[in-house]
């Protein structure tokens, strides 16, 4: 349906409505079931190691061998469901995905050692990592392409709400009088198992991929992104999302830990640093949250490609002004890390805007690859930053961490401003 046939809220049809909400609902899942883990990580791991407490190193490394496992596993779920959403169509490859990370999730309640915890966590993560690709195709085929840059501003609010609500079901879980085990927070993941039923029957495939199914005489295949003019898209859009999310990776991981150091040094008791802590990554998921249509709006007056040039250099300033002089916690906590957290909305953007970069029968292929490479380059670059940063210096590697940002913007100005397949 064009543009111009319905250019307000209401003209929008049932199965419009039915793919969009389908999609936000596996956005707000996909942050609950991302948090989840982080939150009761430390307690959960050190049952299962037998472990005193949490200054046991064996504790740290295989926490770390837990979360670098999702991180694989959020990658590639992003290019298989995604060379599958191409193949077998986004409605039935998105049941597939909220179905393989909510029963997942629910398997890390039954966990008895460390490592069956990181099989079940690389297993959800695959579902995770799909659903980005297959939902962001299913609206971009369905919905109006002036809707697009606010559809990816209210997309990615739903994973800042599903992380809002991972936090708030753990801290509910804490104040019962008798809290359960912290394993059982995974049998909320569950939960979103019941959304497929749903899916399936009220969710409809795209008309833009039925129609290339059935004409297409010749299905391209992976190598496909890697020809012709689409190399040059693939390539273009994988540099940008991989220094990008490096950046932000590197700050979501660091700058926790630089804001307890700032309060440990000022005498604050552990508990009150973890409540101020906590309170702050509230304050910087709202300004993530506000961030998103900030950018949604400035892709609206001035495009994709420009806006997404604008916001990465927006961060990579507030992440240079958080960073490059020592600070306290008060100034960063309430002013340039909220800052930060408004400028990740360009990361909404990418939603909409990479896969109408590919033909039809290789969007969801393509944008899954582009984005969850990035990944792949986040999870490196966080290891990279980790041993070449000064033992508890965290604002030193912050700071560098920035420079990703500053890349990305620059190379961003290379990126199309419109998709091939539209064009």
């Amino acid at each position: 349906m064009s543009d111009a046939a319905t250019p307000r809220l209401r003209d929008i049809t049932a199965p419009q409505w039915k793919s969009g909400i389908a999609a936000w609902l596996g956005w707000l899942f996909d942050g609950l079931e991302l948090h989840l883990y982080t939150l009761v990580a430390t307690p959960l791991v050190i049952g299962l190691l037998g472990a005193v407490s949490a200054a046991d190193p064996a504790v740290k490394e295989k926490s770390a061998y837990i979360q670098a496992a999702f991180l694989t596993g959020w990658a590639l779920g992003g290019a298989f469901f995604g060379r599958l959403g191409d193949r077998i169509g986004r409605s039935h490859a998105l049941a597939l995905t909220v179905l393989t990370y909510a029963l997942c999730t629910g398997l890390c309640a039954l966990a008895q050692t460390w490592w069956q915890l990181m099989l079940f966590r690389f297993l959800a993560a695959l579902g995770i990592g799909g659903e980005w690709a297959v939902g962001a195709s299913l609206l971009a085929e369905t919905w109006p392409r002036a809707w697009r840059p606010w559809l990816a501003a209210v997309l990615q609010s739903g994973v800042n709400l599903g992380i809002l609500l991972a936090a708030a079901i753990v801290g509910l879980l804490a104040l019962l009088p008798h809290p359960p085990p912290e394993r059982y927070v995974f049998l909320v993941g569950v939960l979103p198992a019941l959304l497929v039923f749903w899916i399936r029957r009220q969710v409809p495939e795209p008309e833009a991929w039925a129609d290339a199914e059935a004409h297409a005489t010749v299905k391209p295949g992976v190598r496909d992104l890697f020809r012709g003019a689409v190399a040059s898209t693939t390539w273009r859009t994988t540099a940008v999302c991989a220094f990008g999310l490096s950046a932000w990776w590197l700050f979501v991981f660091w700058h926790p830990q630089h804001l307890r150091k700032l309060l440990a040094a000022d005498g604050v008791a552990a508990a009150e640093i973890t409540q101020r802590v906590s309170l702050a990554f509230f304050v910087v998921n709202f300004a993530a949250l506000l961030g998103n249509f900030a950018a949604g709006g400035l892709a609206k007056l001035i495009g994709h490609r420009r806006a997404i040039m604008v916001m990465l250099a927006g961060l990579c300033g507030a992440m240079t002004g958080a960073f490059a002089v020592p600070r306290g916690f008060g100034e960063l906590a309430w002013l340039w890390i909220p800052l930060a957290g408004t400028c990740s909305g360009v990361f909404g953007l990418f939603t909409m805007y990479l896969p109408p970069l590919f033909p039809t029968l290789l969007r969801t292929t393509g944008a899954g690859f582009c984005y969850n490479i990035g990944r792949l380059a986040a999870a490196a670059a966080s290891l990279i930053f980790g041993w070449l940063a000064p033992v508890g210096d965290f604002r030193v590697a912050l700071l560098a961490s920035g420079s990703l940002a500053l890349i990305a913007a620059v190379w961003a100005h290379w990126l199309p401003e419109h998709g091939a397949a539209e064009a």
